[in-house]
């Protein structure tokens, strides 16, 4: 299986804006969060990438792309008619083609070794599935993200089948339904922002979106589940860490991130403690 074409969903209405936000690099340099984004999946191997955006951001997401914005497929979400709705929208740049998919409003950092977009996509090109990325999160989370139940692949260290999929569970439901063994108490796997997808997700994508009609509201979790019961899923917990930039000091939380993961953290790590400091007890 293999995979050279990435989506990046960047239409949502609280995260048209996201992307274009400016952050340093590990390597020292501004760039946008869809500039990082971008780099991301290339550093996996990805040849074509679409953007889903509004109509009319085609312009300013080609400026913030920069070097990058000759790569770029711009595909339109007309409607907010959900997130799965907006994959869907972009049936026809993947066709039969597995993809890399990643949201506009995360940045993901890993401190050693390939990035988290390299490592998903070598595990599905070995596993011949769709595969999602996964982190361990405190069941405080939950009302943030998409999150799967599942049991531990044996001889596979951070891998697991998947058997279920819920959107945004309660922490009873996920007590329930979403346990695996081996995480911490109160600790459940959520979605890491980061999955590689066969062509069947669109087809079901398809028919939820159909049967949802103007109504809109389409998860990709319910596709996602669907999935689970028709072929082969796994999730895979990746070495790295996703930072929502949407969320409050997440920009900040990010930044932070990506400093102390590159070649100058010593200075980062220098203005952090004389910022504390500088604080009056």
């Amino acid at each position: 299986m293999k995979i050279k074409k990435a989506l990046i969903t960047a239409a949502g209405r609280n995260q048209r804006t996201l992307p274009l936000q400016t952050l340093v690099d590990r390597d020292g340099a501004a760039k946008t969060a869809l500039a990082i984004i971008i780099e991301e999946a290339l550093s996996a191997g990805i040849e074509q990438i679409g953007v889903v955006v509004q109509p009319g951001d085609q312009a300013v997401f080609a400026v913030a792309a920069g070097s990058h914005a000759g790569r770029l497929e711009f595909l339109e979400q007309r409607e907010p008619l959900g997130y799965g709705h907006a994959v869907w929208c972009a049936r026809g740049f993947t066709g039969d083609s597995p993809f890399l998919l990643l949201v506009g409003d995360h940045v993901y950092v890993s401190t050693d070794g390939p990035g988290s977009a390299r490592q998903l996509v070598e595990r599905a090109t070995e596993e011949l599935c769709s595969v999602s990325a996964v982190q361990p999160t405190h069941e405080s989370k939950l009302p943030y993200f998409g999150a799967v139940g599942g049991r531990r692949v044996t001889q596979h260290p951070g891998l697991y089948e998947v058997i279920e999929v819920i959107e945004k569970p309660t922490p009873t439901e996920a007590e329930q339904r979403l346990l695996v063994p081996g995480l911490r108490a109160g600790h459940y796997l959520c979605f890491f922002g980061m999955h590689v997808l066969t062509p069947l997700v669109m087809e079901i994508l398809g028919a939820l979106v159909h049967a949802a009609g103007e109504r809109g509201g389409v998860h990709l979790s319910a596709a996602l589940a669907s999935l689970a019961r028709r072929e082969r899923f796994l999730a895979f917990q990746a070495d790295g860490r996703r930072y929502d930039i949407g969320s409050k000091y997440g920009l900040l939380t990010a930044q932070l991130a990506l400093g102390l993961a590159g070649e100058e953290r010593d200075d980062v790590l220098a203005a952090i403690i004389e910022v504390l400091a500088q604080r009056k007890v």
